[in-house]
């Protein structure tokens, strides 16, 4: 039975989860089963059972976790993005920064894109990840939604969908090639689409390059 009543409860029902969570950072959805998972967080065996239905309620906590961490990244960096209109450069910069990172690419940092794309691709096979996505998705198009509404870009409805699959389909392309340079790539593809998909706001202000 899936339960946490208890404040003890709840911290190692997280312990669990953020267990869960770097094993698949650092393995995939291979890594994550129920003995490593409990090893990692330093918890008997039976708690994973104890507070979970099932290994896929486990994995799909684990998997909104790493998302919640990217977005809480992603949020802190809009929250310093001053509201300025923004020319198709620096406004491409900023989206690229958002959706692929910083211009250094660590192995960490590798990784969590990697982990981020296969939770895409899994959604496919496992229907118990699906509104996990489409939760992390609304908040990520709010995000990006303030991020452009501070360059004074006009988000047209139904187009953030696109902006970002053009940044998935670079990065895809990028990590399935070996290539070194993912944000190169993700920022061309950006510049040819930007001005058409959140075009700049109608107003005579002098615009920043």
């Amino acid at each position: 039975m899936s339960t946490a009543a208890t404040p003890k409860g709840e911290r190692r029902r997280q312990a669990l989860v953020d267990a869960a969570a770097d094993l698949l950072l650092e393995g995939g959805f291979e890594a994550v089963r129920h003995r490593s998972v409990a090893a990692r967080a330093n918890l008997p065996l039976a708690s994973t059972t104890y507070y979970f239905a099932s290994l896929e309620e486990l994995i799909a906590k684990a998997v909104e976790c790493n998302g919640e961490r990217d977005l809480t990244v992603m949020r802190a960096r809009v929250e310093d993005v001053t509201h300025r209109r923004r020319g198709r450069e620096s406004t491409v910069d900023l989206l690229v920064e958002l959706l692929v990172g910083p211009a250094l690419i660590t192995d960490d940092s590798r990784e969590r894109l990697i982990c981020r794309y296969e939770r895409l691709t899994a959604c496919a096979r496992r229907p118990e990840l699906r509104e996990v996505q489409l939760r992390l998705r609304a908040q990520l198009d709010d995000i990006l939604t303030e991020a452009l509404r501070r360059s004074d870009r006009d988000v047209r409805q139904g187009q953030l969908r696109r902006l970002v699959a053009t940044v998935d389909g670079a990065v895809v392309t990028a990590l399935g090639e070996h290539d070194p340079d993912l944000r190169g790539l993700a920022r061309a593809m950006l510049l040819d689409v930007v001005d058409l998909v959140a075009p700049a706001l109608d107003r005579p202000d002098h615009v920043h390059l």
